[in-house]
């Protein structure tokens, strides 16, 4: 095993060659699709008369495009019922396995691929979709990609990539009461910029990540890619070995012990170096907002809008474009802003910790009337794991809906949107213009346990007077 950084071993692991461009063909171990980034990605196939090299290497669910409330087929929407069926016709024809509404394990691409067991440490994974940096909270290289790479992907099993940089973000300490992991990747991306992971791999280190569940790394790793990173990480220890054992696709047995062994030596060294470091301190992360139209437009709950003279110049296009698409007035408090919809899930912060916790807050009160809240799984087993512990009971008798398992109202191609300029609390990970169905919809990001205070009060609150 070569030295140096988790990245560097994984990558010289999976390396084929080099290209005569001098990007690295990369085998990818996991591939993940959904009903939206593939159905022209199999088109491609056909048209040059290619299989998929590997199918038992892919595997596909539905998400984007599902109805959370009525899921009868065929969909009301036409175009969302030509993808089902388009993907369905796929994985027929190329022997792929297929989790499909109703099978019980079906969910967002991200959240189903970890709790199955198919995620693991030491993999090279890929998916059409931006947010498949989820996948390094156990240790794997996952990116994102495009269509044209979707099928790439599924006729060699591999792609050409440009090696990254690894800048090493440490966070230590203990997070204070009432602030999340969400907080914790909100701060990073305010600090740090939507750009300023670019070229780089994050690889998340501290006392802090260490004392993080999967879940909570998960939401770390989920966003890596709104602070420019093509991918982030998280080296693998016993956390991650406790989380994976006994599922599905996880190794058993003698096998598994090996497995262990194996994850424990991709490990970044303790000599390795890095491109770059940034640390930070967990006490001195808020309960953070965000209040403009990217994902690094962030502020403490307790902070003010900032003013363009308190921004670098090269900030400040951009928050005069936000204050007016926003309709917000720089100077003037976020907490007490009046809010229209409040929406817990995504792949950001859908999965059974994130509704544990929300209920937490939600239990004994009542959302505010001129709000509509609703709550959707990340994945049927998440429903069913919910609903088993009546979860879903005390969030409907504190007025939110409970949906069924989908990407819902994060990038709403369902029908879950936002109407005119209704203003949106969002669990979710994006906060571009038009991001959640409507052209002139307005998004704030948050944790859920601040989506919940959100809903029972009407406003943009601080979760901590709830506790």
């Amino acid at each position: 095993m070569s030295k140096g950084t988790l990245f560097d071993k994984v990558w010289n692991n999976h390396k084929v060659g080099t290209l005569p461009s001098g990007q690295t063909q990369l085998f990818i171990g996991l591939h993940l699709t959904h009903e939206v980034t593939s159905p022209q990605a199999f088109a491609m196939l056909r048209e040059r008369n290619l299989k998929v090299l590997f199918p038992d290497r892919t595997v596909a669910t539905v998400d984007h495009i599902v109805p959370t409330q009525n899921q009868a087929r065929p969909f009301a929407d036409t175009l969302a019922e030509e993808m089902m069926q388009a993907l369905e016709q796929s994985v027929k024809e190329h022997g792929i396995r297929f989790y499909n509404v109703g099978s019980g394990n079906q969910g967002i691409v991200h959240v189903i691929a970890p709790e199955q067991g198919m995620t693991q440490p030491g993999m090279t994974i890929a998916c059409g979709d931006s947010h498949t940096s989820t996948h390094g909270a156990f240790g794997a290289i996952a990116f994102g990609i495009g269509t044209s790479q979707v099928r790439d992907v599924l006729a060699s099993q591999t792609l050409a990539l440009e090696k990254l940089k690894v800048r090493r973000i440490e966070v230590n300490g203990n997070l204070r009461p009432g602030v999340y992991a969400k907080d914790a990747i909100l701060h990073i991306i305010r600090k740090l910029g939507v750009k300023g992971g670019v070229g780089y791999a994050y690889e998340y280190a501290g006392t802090t990540l260490e004392q993080m569940s999967m879940e909570e790394r998960m939401t770390i790793c989920n966003m890596s890619i709104e602070g420019g990173a093509r991918c982030g990480y998280v080296n693998p220890d016993r956390v991650t070995f406790d989380y994976l054992q006994g599922r599905d696709f996880a190794p058993q047995g003698e096998s598994w012990d090996k497995a262990v062994q194996w994850w424990e030596s991709i490990r970044s060294d303790a000599d390795a170096e890095y491109d770059d470091v940034v640390v930070f301190k967990a006490e001195e992360i808020p309960p953070t907002v965000t209040w403009g139209i990217t994902p690094g437009q962030g502020i403490g709950v307790d902070e003010v809008i900032p003013t363009p003279e308190s921004l670098p110049d090269g900030d400040r296009p951009l928050a005069q474009e936000a204050y007016q698409y926003m309709q917000l007035e720089p100077g003037k408090a976020i907490a007490g802003t009046p809010i229209d919809v409040c929406f817990i899930g995504s792949c950001t912060n859908g999965r059974l910790s994130d509704l544990r916790e929300a209920a937490k807050f939600a239990q004994g009160h009542q959302v505010a009337p001129q709000v509509k809240a609703f709550v959707v799984p990340g994945s049927e087993v998440v429903k069913q794991q919910a609903e088993a512990e009546g979860l879903d009971k005390i969030f409907t008798e504190a007025g939110f809906e409970w949906r069924n398992a989908g990407c819902s109202m994060c990038l709403a191609m369902n029908p879950d949107k936002l109407e005119g300029d209704q203003i949106s609390a969002s669990s979710s990970n994006r906060n571009f213009k038009g991001r959640q169905g409507s052209s002139s919809g307005r998004t704030l990001l948050m944790s859920p346990a601040m989506v919940v205070a959100a809903a029972i009060s009407g406003q943009v609150s601080d979760v901590r007077k709830l506790l």
